[in-house]
Formats: structure tokens, C-alpha cells, sequence
């Protein structure tokens, strides 16, 4: 009897041991996938400023321990330019069950926030999200599922460039995407702030990248300068607008960096990496359980990036002021 015990005391401990262990190495397995949180990145269109976002978003995950393959599952989407798409790709995120998304442009954002209001979105390059519909303010004080950074600066900062570079302005063009929240309310800025500077807007309307060469070729001859707000459409065919411009003597005052390594005189806007490493803290807050969007009030950068392209001052014929910090870039052809 006392044998039997033993031995039925040893087969029990076994089983119990191997059943512990395999407790383990289970709960590991699951521990594991538990941890791995899974971003859906929605993006408008590639264009330098865009990917700019992105890649500081990816960056800011990096240095704080969030690394895609590891503990995390990026997953990019593209839309290409199409409004549809973008709500297709929301729609998949959600399906999916991501645990946040990354919009970067407003079309982005709204077609996340339209696909759901309980994953947490982040937003970025986003001029006015309230307008937007996206938050009810910047503060987000009644804030639900949405937060993110802004890339909205003053008008009067981005065209201070005009008394800047001392140009001969007086009547101002616009090329904008009649589709676009965000540019409506930019140009609507740019028509205020030339009554109180009695400069002449003449806006040009376009819907789709077809339409831009008539419609930059259209303001050739009729206007003293060219202003390109933060336009997804307009932003993504800047090397053909800027090659036009350039070859009639327009100087192109951009939004952002972007446009002038693709051909613009010179932008006074707000650099897009970091603006994407900002939101990427935000995420790696709501990742870490430490805030939800609604916690979060929207972000922006107000000091302006002074930046001018070497090969398009050469061809104009203007000289990099002496008395101002100017970053300096050159064309980058494809």
C-alpha cells in the first residue's frame, strides 16, 4: 500500500508538473500575442510632407520601445489620392479590430472617424480639425475617441515671406481643392488677411491632378505670386506646378517643406517630422494605458520653419535674405 502511494503521489506530481508547465508556456504564447498591439497608418497620399508625419510617428514608437514586428503590428495603407479608398481602408482597420489608428490628412481622419467611434484615432496634418468635424475643440475637453496634432499656422506668418524675400506682390494666386475642408478655410484666411494688406486673391478651384496644368496656366500672367496652402491635391502635383511657375519667373510661396524640395521659392511652415513624432508621443501614451484620446488636447507647432530652395532662387533670380535663419534645400527630381 505504501508503494502504491508512493507511486500514485509520484504520477500525480508528474502530471501536475507538466500540466504547470505547459500552464506556462501557454500563458507565455498568450502573454505574447497579448502585447503585440496592432496600428492601422491610413494615408491620403504620398507626398514629402506626408511621409514626413509618418516617419517621425514610427520614430517616436521606436525610442519609446515600440518596435513594428516586436510588440507591434504597423499596418500602412495608401489611398492614393481617392476619397472612397480612404473610407475603404478605415473600414478594414475596424474590421481588423486595430488597436489605433494613425490618419495622416483630414480626408483620413474623417473617414476613420466616420468608420468608428471606439478605436482610438490619432490625427496629423490636419489644418482645422474643428472645422473638420473631427473634434469639438482644440482643447477636446468633450472629446471622445479622437485627438491629434494640427499643422495649422497663422496666414500672416506663411506670407510675412513676401516682405521676407522683399517681392513685388500685389496680386496673390491660389490652385485648391474644392473638396478639401482644410483648404477652404486657408483660403478663406488668405482673402482676410489680403483686405487688411490690399493685396488682390485670384483663387483657382480644381477637383482632380487632370486640371492642375490649365489651372496653373491660367494664373501665369495675372498674378505677382503663387500661395499654396496645405493642400493634399495641389501638395501632390507641385513639381509639375512648380515647373511651369518657374519657367515664367512666379515665385511659389508654399505651406511646407515638401513643396519646396519639389520646386517651390520658399515656405514658412512647420516641420512635418517632428509634428508626426509629437503624435507619435500621444499614441505611445494611449499605447501604454496611460491616457485615452479624450484626455489628450489637440497639438501644434506655432513657430514657423523658414525654408528656400537654391536651384529655384537661382532660376528667379532672388537672394537668400541675410538677416533671417533659412534652411536651404535643393530640387529632388524623380
Amino acid at each position: 500500500m505504501i508503494k502504491n502511494s508512493k507511486l500514485t503521489s509520484l504520477l500525480l506530481a508528474g502530471i501536475l508538473g507538466a500540466s504547470l508547465l505547459t500552464g506556462c508556456s501557454g500563458g507565455g504564447d498568450t502573454a505574447s500575442s497579448d502585447e503585440v498591439k496592432k496600428i492601422g497608418i491610413t494615408q491620403l497620399v504620398e507626398h514629402p510632407s506626408l511621409d514626413q508625419t509618418r516617419e517621425g510617428f514610427i520614430k517616436a514608437l521606436e525610442d519609446n520601445g515600440y518596435k513594428d514586428g516586436e510588440n507591434i503590428e504597423i499596418d500602412y495603407q495608401n489611398a492614393q489620392n481617392d476619397n472612397p479608398t480612404s473610407q475603404t481602408i478605415a473600414s478594414n482597420f475596424v474590421n481588423d479590430k486595430k488597436d489605433l489608428i494613425y490618419a495622416v490628412s483630414t480626408p483620413s481622419a474623417q473617414a476613420a472617424y466616420n468608420a468608428t467611434k471606439d478605436i482610438p484615432i490619432l490625427f496629423t496634418a490636419v489644418t482645422d480639425p474643428v472645422e473638420a468635424g473631427l473634434v469639438k475643440s482644440l482643447d477636446n475637453k468633450d472629446g471622445g475617441n479622437v485627438s491629434g496634432t494640427s499643422d495649422y499656422l497663422s496666414i500672416d506668418k506663411s506670407l510675412s515671406l513676401i516682405d521676407t524675400l522683399k517681392l513685388d506682390v500685389k496680386t496673390i494666386g491660389v490652385m485648391y481643392s474644392t473638396s478639401e475642408v482644410n483648404s477652404k478655410v486657408q483660403v478663406d484666411a488668405l482673402k482676410e488677411y489680403a483686405k487688411t494688406k490690399g493685396y488682390t486673391v485670384v483663387e483657382k478651384g480644381i477637383s482632380a491632378s487632370s486640371e492642375v496644368n490649365q489651372a496653373i496656366s491660367s494664373l501665369v500672367g495675372k498674378v505677382d505670386a503663387l500661395y499654396v496652402p496645405t493642400d493634399n491635391l495641389v501638395v501632390s502635383s507641385m513639381p509639375i506646378i512648380a515647373k511651369t511657375a518657374n519657367e515664367n519667373n512666379l515665385p511659389i510661396l508654399a505651406s511646407d517643406e515638401g513643396s519646396v524640395t519639389s520646386g517651390a521659392l520658399a515656405c514658412a511652415g512647420v516641420d512635418y517630422y517632428q509634428l508626426g513624432y509629437k503624435t507619435g508621443e500621444m499614441a505611445v501614451k494611449i499605447l501604454k494605458g496611460e491616457a485615452t484620446p479624450a484626455d489628450l488636447a489637440v497639438e501644434t507647432m506655432d513657430e514657423p520653419v523658414i525654408t528656400m530652395n537654391e536651384d529655384t532662387m537661382k532660376t528667379l533670380s532672388i537672394e537668400k535674405p541675410a538677416d533671417v535663419e533659412v534652411k536651404t534645400v535643393t530640387t529632388e527630381t524623380n
